[in-house]
């Protein structure tokens, strides 16, 4: 994946198009396959606190091997779906069918360490369709509205999640329902997003040029990609994605908000209207901020979200109540929103059109090595010191990255590129 070591120029606003049908039909796949996870997921720190007596090491655990279960497999398949000349929709769709499938059985599951299989076989699921599908994503979309397309993702995916935690929150509050037959439920939307995908999202090219290109990369031989190596990455992509591994030891998982919460002693239905709102807040600034990665720059943005990151974790080990939470909460939501469209757009200005799904790839893999050690740090922390020494040590490492970003990663005269 040779490129030059030069960030590119920045890239002039481009006038404001309309999205490609592919990236409308991929956001709603998105959008129901959220719906279906978030039913599921805001209940698991109350389901391990709760009924299976579990406390913050097993969710980071759980969570961290999950995590990286899918990261390691996502290298592998956005390189299988570049061997395939692009062909990435069938790896696409046996991702969602594998997690939609396995998902609903967590409200069966009876102690924590089925809750970490099952849990690892949902990520086995997405570390099967996420580089193909960002590369699909990538692939349809003109460069210089890459931010716009990753934002509207991005805005997706945050939408289902509200949607998700909103239907969970009324059915636990007004229908009798229990936590398992909630769980269960979430296979309806799940069902629906593999369906979108399956019949809604053909590989065809946008325009006469995409075509020429396909049909140069079906005469293409599997031999003709570059050997899978770390050092035939440019060198900027090498160090963002270093930088972003030490970033990702900050970025615990958003499930710890909720366990927060039910420590200082937030009701379950409060808790998910929480996650809702936070949820809410990234899908409204995800698509401006993806707008304004294209036209002033992905450094910028993505300094932004990772300096807001961390002073919104400093606050939350600060935090005394209910109010305060959500406070925090929302201001955290709406700043990781707008950095979230760039740390994707990154990956895709640095690679060759043919090894998008690699490139993003190895994005996923570098993330997914950081997942079970940062997991398993903080929920050490909490469970050792207190909560508030987790997030404190979280904001801290996340300055730490944004300096790194800012000094090394993209340097001052280049951090504008797009």
């Amino acid at each position: 994946m040779e490129k030059p070591d030069q960030i590119a120029l920045p890239q002039q606003p481009v006038p404001q198009k309309k999205l490609p049908r592919t990236v409308i039909v991929l956001g709603l796949v998105s959008f129901f396959n959220d719906f279906a996870s978030d039913i599921v997921i805001p209940l698991i720190p109350i389901l391990l606190a709760t009924v299976l007596a579990a406390g913050p090491i097993a969710l980071g655990l759980i969570e961290g091997v999950a995590d990286a279960v899918a990261s390691l497999l996502k290298l592998w398949a956005g390189r299988h779906s570049d061997i395939m000349s692009g062909r990435r929709k069938g790896l696409a769709v046996a991702g969602y069918t594998l997690s939609n499938i396995t998902r609903p059985m967590l409200g069966l599951a009876g102690s924590w360490p089925l809750i970490l299989v099952l849990r690892s076989i949902d990520r086995v699921g997405k570390g099967l369709r996420s580089a193909p599908r960002d590369a699909l994503v990538a692939d349809a979309t003109p460069p210089g509205m890459h931010g716009y397309a990753f934002g509207y993702h991005r805005a997706m995916d945050n939408g289902g999640a509200v949607a998700g935690s909103l239907a969970a929150a009324a059915v636990l509050a007004w229908s009798g329902l229990s936590l398992t037959e909630v769980i269960l439920w979430s296979a309806v939307p799940g069902v629906i997003a593999v369906l979108l995908l399956g019949v809604g999202v053909k590989e065809e090219k946008e325009n006469k040029k995409e075509e020429e290109d396909a049909a140069s990369h079906r005469t293409a031989s599997p031999a003709e990609l570059p050997p899978l190596r770390w050092s035939l990455l440019s060198l900027p992509m090498r160090r963002y994605l270093l930088v972003l591994m030490l970033f990702t030891f900050a970025r615990a998982s958003e499930t710890f908000i909720l366990l927060l919460g039910h420590e200082l002693g937030v009701g379950t239905v409060e808790l998910l209207l929480l996650w809702s709102a936070l949820s809410l807040c990234k899908a409204a600034t995800s698509i401006w901020g993806g707008q304004l990665a294209d036209s002033l720059g992905r450094g910028t943005l993505m300094l932004i979200g990772w300096s807001t990151f961390s002073l919104s974790f400093l606050m939350l080990g600060q935090v005394a109540g209910s109010s305060g939470l959500w406070a925090v909460s929302i201001f955290y939501g709406l700043c990781a929103g707008m950095s979230e469209g760039a740390e994707r757009a990154i990956i895709s200005d640095y690679a060759l059109p043919r090894e998008r799904g690699t490139a993003f790839g190895w994005y996923h893999l570098m993330v997914g090595l950081a997942a079970i050690p940062a997991g398993l740090l903080f929920g050490s922390l909490w469970q050792f010191q207190s909560a508030a020494t987790a997030f404190f040590f979280a904001g801290g490492l996340a300055t730490a990255a944004a300096v790194l970003l800012r000094m090394w990663a993209l340097p001052a005269r280049k951090l504008n590129a797009g």
